[in-house]
């Protein structure tokens, strides 16, 4: 009987083909590296393309390109949620990266020759991996919202879309982040609204004195700050709005402010404060939790189950993340930075495939 050749691994799995994803396959390629990206997506782009009508990004056109390829967008205008898409279309295409869309990655376990992906009835194999799902995984919302009584139209904030799918009345929104003050201040043309802020969140102008507020940060180098600084864990404590903040809001957009929403039952919600009030719908623009249940590899997650890294190498030799918030500056999770991350997690993964 002949022996049957060993069958040859790809060098690298990526998981997740949005920004983070697309960054590293191009850097992978540059370095002319075997691999594929597996996304659950039924096209490149569709977790963008799910978002609210209205979304515009709070980096403008000449500072959300990925590495290669310029942004199709003015240097001082805000793309929209569908131009993100569109462009991430155009830079799969451009650089001929292999994109597995439908493939919903739902196990990661290690062997001995690497690492085994269980999508479906499908194992993905490859000596190393780069998990580039992002930060915005599972929807959260608070458990007071299963109190609520089936006559109030709830929606988080991840499945709105336009303010026509909002019955009439009054609104809360409860989340004081971009996410819940871009959503507040749109609703506020046809609904009575008021905005729920768990904490004090900063809001700093778009455009102070006329220039884009990333121009000053990039000119302070705040762009820079890495999340092991002073500096940096610091900020990485608190997020900040950029544009119109809750204060601005109730002042522009008669949007009443309130504080944390603590219980609520049936039409009511009650406040931190000891304030209530009944509300015909509730937005819960309350975040997201990040999901590792599926990664099944010992030794890499701290006690709340999340995956040790440094700067996206984790313990577990070839495995990284790639695209979460503050995993190394400030801008780690933003088109026109994950770029430089994905470079540096290329050069790990060149050094260890030698």
């Amino acid at each position: 009987m002949t022996a049957q050749p060993a069958r040859s691994l790809p060098d690298v799995l990526v998981i997740g083909g949005g920004q983070a994803g697309l960054a590293m396959g191009y850097h992978l390629k540059q370095s002319g590296l075997s691999f594929q990206i597996a996304d659950a997506g039924p096209q490149i782009g569709q977790t963008w393309r799910s978002r609210w009508e209205s979304l515009q990004l709070f980096t403008p056109g000449r500072r959300d390109s990925l590495p290669g390829l310029p942004f199709p967008a003015a240097p001082d205008t805000y793309p929209g949620k569908d131009d993100v898409a569109s462009y991430l279309q155009a830079y799969a295409a451009k650089f001929n990266l292999p994109v597995r869309l439908n493939t919903n990655v739902t196990s990661l376990t290690r062997n001995d020759g690497g690492y085994v992906a269980k999508a479906g009835g499908d194992a993905l194999e490859a000596r190393q991996v780069v998990i580039a799902t992002g930060p915005f995984q599972v929807p959260f919302t608070p458990p007071i919202a299963e109190n609520l009584g089936p006559g109030v139209h709830q929606v988080h904030s991840a499945r709105y879309r336009h303010p026509q799918m909002i019955p009439p009345g009054r609104v809360l929104v409860a989340g004081a982040a971009n996410s819940g003050c871009q959503i507040a201040r749109e609703l506020s043309a046809a609904h009575d609204v008021e905005l729920s802020a768990g904490q004090r969140i900063p809001a700093i102008p778009q455009r102070p004195l006329g220039r884009d507020i990333w121009t000053w940060a990039t000119a302070l180098r705040l762009d820079k700050v890495t999340t092991g600084s002073r500096l940096g864990r610091r900020l990485a404590g608190r997020d900040q709005v950029i544009g119109p903040g809750p204060r601005r809001l109730a002042r522009r957009h008669g949007i009443r402010l309130r504080p944390r929403a603590v219980s609520a039952a049936g039409r009511t919600i009650t406040f931190a404060d000891g304030t209530a009030a009944d509300y015909d719908a509730v937005i819960w623009a309350t975040g997201f939790t990040t999901d590792h249940a599926w990664i099944d590899i010992p030794g890499v997650k701290d006690q709340r189950g999340h995956i040790q890294h440094t700067r996206g190498v984790t313990p577990s030799p070839g495995l990284y993340l790639l695209g979460l918030t503050w995993q190394h500056t400030r801008g780690s999770a933003l088109l026109g930075w994950v770029g430089n991350d994905a470079a540096f997690l290329a050069g790990q993964i060149t050094s260890l495939d030698r």
